[in-house]
């Protein structure tokens, strides 16, 4: 019976590891789709041509996301990698695997939450700036 007992834990915090796994490339899935909205905003002209520093700014934006990609690319590998190894945890029978596992899955998703935390707060400055230098379009002599 304890064996069992055990095997089921296990299965549930498998089952549980990979749910947040799927949590996490959802995530990162409607990130791409906001990224390329974004990209598609600063590179369009509907800003005020005359905006001071328009440039600069249009500029540091496209860097940061540019970097906020690069770090989102990084992590996705390390979820693919992570999401392979999960298969191992119901294979393996020793403790300290696990253990590793899942101290590594808490660091995963450390990293995770700060690069979502670090995009929300970029595309939240990006739409604040944006919204007040958008072209105001004249209605027709209606």
């Amino acid at each position: 019976m304890g064996k069992e007992h055990l095997a089921r834990d296990q299965e549930e915090k498998v089952n549980e590891l990979h749910w947040e796994i799927q949590q996490w490339k959802s995530n990162f899935r409607f990130i791409d789709d906001e990224i390329m909205f974004i990209t598609h905003l600063l590179d369009s002209y509907i800003f005020e041509p005359n905006t001071p520093n328009l440039f600069e700014r249009l500029q540091n934006y496209k860097a940061r996301l540019k970097k906020l990609k690069s770090t989102k690319a990084k992590l996705q590998s390390q979820i693919s990698i992570q999401e392979n190894n999960l298969g191992g945890m119901l294979e393996c029978t020793e403790n300290t695997s696990d253990l590793e596992y899942c101290n590594k899955h808490e660091k995963l998703q450390t990293l995770v939450d700060d690069c979502i935390s670090k995009f929300q707060e970029l595309k939240s400055e990006i739409f604040n700036y944006a919204g007040g230098i958008l072209k105001k379009r004249k209605p027709n002599g209606h």
